[in-house]
């Protein structure tokens, strides 16, 4: 995950749109400078969507993940679609060691010291902390009291305006979504990157 992550601060989520949408959205986070983009897959008429964004971010040279990866069968399709990684709301065991399998990164999600715990056990230093918004800042600052080694992604309610108090709480990086879309939030954005 580091080489997928690097010195990213911002990952935009693009969630549940049209094809030609989604790669607009994706088009407009490249071009502020959000390089890492993740569309979720959580019914199968978002594979097309996710195609889309891997050939147009391959053609940037950027990594696109495959988000809401719950199942085996889902680690096979976005693989065979081109994703760079996968990401998850929970963490699985299975999905893990499935998309690590097929060569992908795993990025799964945790709200619990035990997750945490458990995504260690099985070599998983980078994790989702969903959802961010219900979990708090506070939540980042404590978890890196015990797990010093973790690199957090808020994911789950932030925006433009809330996301530097996640970084400055010790989120590694942060996950936007709707922001995109909001003219207001784009320029915010712009500085974050």
């Amino acid at each position: 995950m580091e080489d997928v992550f690097g010195d990213s601060r911002i990952m935009a989520i693009l969630r549940g749109l049209p094809e030609r949408e989604t790669v607009e959205l994706a088009v407009r986070a490249w071009d502020l400078g959000i390089r890492l983009v993740e569309v979720p897959v959580q019914t199968p008429d978002a594979l097309p969507s996710l195609r889309a964004v891997v050939a147009a971010g391959r053609e940037r040279g950027l990594p696109v993940g495959a988000g809401t990866v719950i199942s085996l069968e889902q680690v096979r399709e976005v693989a065979a679609a081109g994703a760079a990684f996968t990401v998850a709301p929970g963490f699985d065991p299975a999905i893990a060691t499935a998309s690590a399998g097929m060569g992908l990164p795993h990025l799964p999600g945790v709200a619990t010291p035990g997750e945490i715990q458990a995504a260690l056990r099985h070599g998983l230093t980078w994790l989702k902390a969903f959802p961010a918004s219900a979990l708090g800042t506070a939540w980042f600052t404590a978890m890196r009291g015990p797990f010093p080694q973790i690199n957090l992604v808020a994911t789950g309610g932030l925006d433009a305006r809330t996301a530097p108090d996640y970084l400055a709480a010790g989120a590694r990086v942060v996950a936007v979504g709707s922001a995109l879309a909001d003219a207001e939030q784009v320029g915010l954005l712009s500085k974050l990157c």
